[in-house]
């Protein structure tokens, strides 16, 4: 989601996205997600900001799509109720169980954190937005994040004034979802 009505999210129904997010499965019961709640405006904008210097290097790493993807609207920040960065916690490395020989199991368990919130967003009429145009050291710092910590995501949330039919994306016609049957494969990778 990336188009936003204003308005506000009622505390309470933030409370309760927030408690489907801690709720989240994790890997050894790390639970590696830290979440700051951004509710101070220049914060804000800083973010955006970020974000907005972020967008212009990947237009121009598009080369021939460069300007297409300029016209497509990626970010929230501004519009939305709420922001939140979620990041990775910087006390993650002391965790071995289930991380041994998958150290990425930490970002898979905060990616479940995150779906939980999404699908909570979704089932309160709150629409969600996943940004990602950002180098992590740079949010870190803004967030005030101690070493070893990792921003992954700022979050967008608030009231819409209608979900999308189908991915923005897609609409938008800068790709397509592609069919479950291509992804899926019986004991050998699929074809």
């Amino acid at each position: 989601m990336r188009h936003f009505a204003g308005g506000a999210v009622d505390e309470d129904v933030l409370a309760r996205l927030l408690s489907a997010a801690h709720q989240a499965p994790s890997v050894g019961l790390m639970q590696p997600w830290r979440i700051v709640r951004v509710t101070d405006l220049a914060l804000r904008h800083a973010l955006h900001d970020h974000v907005e210097v972020e967008r212009g290097r990947t237009a121009d790493a598009m080369g021939e799509r460069a300007d297409e993807f300029m016209r497509l609207k990626v970010q929230g920040i501004l519009d939305c109720a709420e922001v939140l960065v979620v990041a990775l916690g910087d006390d993650r490395e002391r965790h071995i169980f289930g991380r041994r020989t998958m150290p990425h199991m930490d970002l898979a368990s905060v990616s479940c954190a995150i779906q939980n919130l999404w699908l909570a967003a979704r089932a309160e009429g709150i629409g969600m937005g996943w940004v990602s145009m950002f180098v992590p050291e740079v949010v870190a710092e803004l967030i005030g994040a101690p070493e070893g910590a990792e921003p992954v995501a700022i979050l967008c949330l608030g009231p819409v004034e209608e979900f999308y039919p189908r991915p923005m994306l897609e609409q938008e016609k800068w790709t397509s979802v592609r069919p479950l049957d291509e992804l899926l494969a019986d004991n050998s990778w699929p074809r």
